[in-house]
């Protein structure tokens, strides 16, 4: 059976764009395109679309406005397709949090009609096919005024020589943006550094890292080449670069670099959790949450290798096991836990001695 698409954009050129990209497939039925949120809600009566395709910025109602109302009364999987601004990065950032699954730049100079029809396809299938509507959790918006909770005043220095030189990894794709917040918000501060690759747009990141600044005891920040990975922080790579580690003694240094993509992504998990493996080998807790794909599995088998201990999320609560599955079938995983329980299970595993791993 096809998958039903809705396309809500106020581009008249957008919608011709997006239309013409999503009927190469054979496996996606567009059933309606909306130039607004209000035409989009008769048309969702009328042809009950499995996914809809949002634009934030629209005449009558905003994007924001009616995801509210969407996920309060109608519950759908949104691919938001946003421009590719600060203002659209932020936009953005705050429909994932509030319900939407992913989101991808809108059409602009040097998207190639190929690789524009390339991510929406493969977008639109993950977050609305069979598989991932049969095992997709609900989702219940984390409300935005929860007060962030106190960051301690342990200089850094002597908190690096409490943590054995250990070192978290996460990985995650298409519903990441709310894994990781889940867990991080589970988290507190006085916890070894963290590394984080999202699949996400370029820009898109620092709008997500300062949003989840806000809302965790841990400090969140995008990296930059040269970074301290230290107690208490959570580093996330840029969208559009690569994000590895290498070790000085106890503490780790972010190297953010360009270059091929690696699993057809960039940045890619499978390039971070390679230099965790090499550089943090039995002080390593690698993480996998949702997502597509398999991008990291085979990196995450190399860190179990070296002494990494290993958690992935369970199909339950993924919007997508697609890598978390990848990386159970290679045998990279000791752990699999609903999504609310692994913050619990990282604090547990970075309070063990090393030595006792």
């Amino acid at each position: 059976m096809a998958i039903k698409v809705l396309i809500v954009d106020d581009s008249a050129v957008v919608r011709r764009m997006l239309s013409a990209a999503l009927s190469a497939d054979a496996e996606i039925d567009i059933v309606g395109t909306a130039p607004d949120p209000l035409v989009a809600a008769e048309m969702i009566e009328a042809h009950c679309p499995d996914v809809i395709t949002l634009d934030i910025e629209m005449p009558h109602m905003d994007g924001l406005t009616f995801l509210r109302g969407l996920m309060r009364h109608r519950p759908l999987p949104v691919l938001v397709v946003s421009s590719l601004t600060a203002a659209g990065s932020q936009k953005s950032i705050e429909a994932l949090a509030l319900g939407a699954l992913d989101a991808l730049c809108k059409p602009h100079a040097g998207y190639a009609p190929r690789q524009l029809a390339h991510d929406l396809i493969e977008r639109i299938k993950a977050i609305g096919g069979r598989a991932a509507r049969r095992t997709r959790p609900a989702y219940v918006p984390v409300a935005h005024d929860v007060p962030r909770q106190p960051r301690p005043a342990t200089p850094p220095e002597a908190a690096l020589r409490t943590q054995d030189g250990q070192l978290i990894a996460i990985g995650a794709s298409t519903g990441g943006t709310q894994a990781i917040e889940a867990v991080l918000r589970g988290l507190p501060a006085n916890l070894p550094g963290i590394v984080i690759v999202q699949h996400m747009p370029q820009h898109f990141t620092r709008s997500f890292a300062e949003r989840l600044d806000g809302l965790c005891a841990l400090s969140v920040r995008e990296a930059a080449d040269g970074d301290a990975v230290l107690p208490g922080t959570a580093l996330i790579a840029p969208g559009n670069f690569h994000l590895q580690v290498r070790r000085q003694g106890n503490a780790y240094r972010a190297l953010v670099r360009t270059g091929p993509k690696v699993c057809r992504q960039r940045p890619s998990v499978e390039v971070l959790f390679e230099s965790v493996a090499k550089q943090a080998g039995p002080r390593a807790i690698g993480v996998m949450l949702t997502g597509m794909g398999r991008d990291g599995a085979d990196a995450m088998r190399l860190m179990k290798e070296q002494g990494a201990r290993n958690i992935a999320q369970d199909e339950a609560s993924c919007v997508v096991f697609g890598m978390p599955r990848e990386a159970i079938e290679v045998g990279a995983v000791d752990t699999v836990l609903p999504l609310q329980q692994i913050s619990e299970q990282i604090v547990r595993l970075a309070a063990r001695p090393v030595a006792q791993v």
